[in-house]
């Protein structure tokens, strides 16, 4: 897809300066700007910065839409990324998980999306990149964990422990352990083999977590943890050089992490439906506390818009500030300086927001059109094919 033609943009909201303001842009050559162009009239939309997903699995489903039934990764990726761009979604982590589970979460699954990306990436719009889930239990395979990510420039780690998860489901959900353990093709005893032999290394972790992430800070590798259930967690983590809290299980999680000045990240779903479907803390709640400073789609992507109306429309937060926790504040997170805010000079990564139906009608990613629907469709497409034809 082509860069836009310079086009100045008016009559909409634009949400700038913390804001949302009656004040017209320019995209121009790929970045915004705020000189004179040939204008296309929006009103009745707002003009948003591009939505940026920090963790989001819902990739799996357009990977393996069955556990057993795998697609084509790259053209899997094409449709992850129209459905981002759909969503308002302009940047984007594919949380993938590195663990002891194998298959499509294991390490050969893993090497293989990491190339598949490296070949896909240069035709998708959405800036799509890869969050390692790492679990804390493989560490025979952090050399090759480290291999993988310097090969395909992987900049974001986030560890997490399913170990505890699973062996309560082996004691108390005998017959859902069975059918996770089918899933993978494999039978009960198998999987309790496979739990049973990553809990062995139990003494060996702290040690082991420690000595990778130093080698992944030596890297500007970002880092985290992924449901700490305690500010016991949560500080060891921090030890280590692991920052970031995803998912915190509980309030005192987030406000260890708060307290430490660490970003503090929760699901949209979780806000959208009013709590989380695993009856863990309400991330709304956190939010009006004040705790929480980004949020993510985990496992849907059109949560994340929704989750930013639902918070102005609940009086929660009004709509600018709620915008910045799935735009401003992850990119500052991650420290992406050019995009996240519609200021002069950064990225032209923009959703375009009807202002009654809150559809998103437009996503603008790099200055080219990644979707389009409706009426903003129409006067997007119709002026930029009138500049082209001039």
């Amino acid at each position: 897809m082509p860069l836009l033609p310079p086009i100045r943009l008016t009559g909409a909201r634009v949400l700038r300066d913390g804001a949302l303001r009656d004040e017209p842009f320019t995209l121009a050559g790929g970045l915004i700007d705020d000189t004179p162009a040939p204008e296309i009239d929006l009103p009745g939309y707002l003009i948003l910065p591009g939505i940026i997903d920090l963790h989001g699995d819902g990739f799996e489903r357009h990977l393996s839409p069955r556990p057993t039934a795998p697609f084509d990764k790259t053209r899997a990726l094409r449709s992850v990324a129209a459905e981002l761009a759909a969503n308002g979604v302009t940047t984007a982590w594919m949380a993938q998980s590195w663990s002891w589970e194998g298959g499509f979460r294991g390490a050969e699954a893993t090497e293989a999306l990491l190339e598949a990306l490296d070949r896909a990436k240069g035709g998708l719009l959405p800036d799509l990149r890869i969050q390692i889930r790492l679990e804390t239990h493989v560490l025979d395979e952090h050399p090759r964990v480290l291999a993988a990510l310097v090969r395909h420039n992987v900049d974001y780690v986030v560890f997490n422990n399913h170990l505890p998860e699973a062996l309560e489901m082996v004691r108390d959900r005998p017959q859902r352990f069975a059918q996770w353990a089918a899933q993978q093709g494999r039978s009960a005893h198998e999987l309790l083999s496979v739990i049973e032999t990553a809990a062995q290394q139990e003494p060996f972790v702290p040690e082991a977590l420690a000595d990778l992430a130093a080698g992944l800070a030596a890297r500007g590798v970002a880092m985290g943890s992924h449901d700490d259930a305690d500010a016991r967690t949560r500080g060891f983590f921090r030890g280590i050089g692991a920052p970031i809290c995803e998912f915190p299980t509980t309030a005192a999680a987030a406000r260890a992490a708060h307290a430490a000045g660490e970003p503090v990240l929760m699901g949209a779903p979780n806000v959208v439906r009013g709590g989380s479907q695993t009856g863990n803390i309400a991330a709304e709640d956190l939010v009006a506390e004040g705790l929480v400073d980004a949020l993510m789609s985990d496992y849907y992507y059109p949560a994340l818009a929704q989750a930013a109306v639902a918070l102005d429309q609940r009086g929660t937060l009004p709509l600018a500030r709620a915008w910045d926790l799935i735009a401003a504040a992850p990119a500052r997170i991650m420290g992406l300086t050019d995009r996240g805010r519609l200021d002069p000079g950064m990225r032209a990564d923009l959703a375009i927001l009807h202002a009654e139906t809150h559809t998103i009608e437009a996503t603008i990613a790099g200055g080219r059109l990644a979707h389009a629907q409706g009426e903003a469709a129409r006067r997007l497409m119709g002026s930029a094919v009138t500049l082209a034809a001039q």
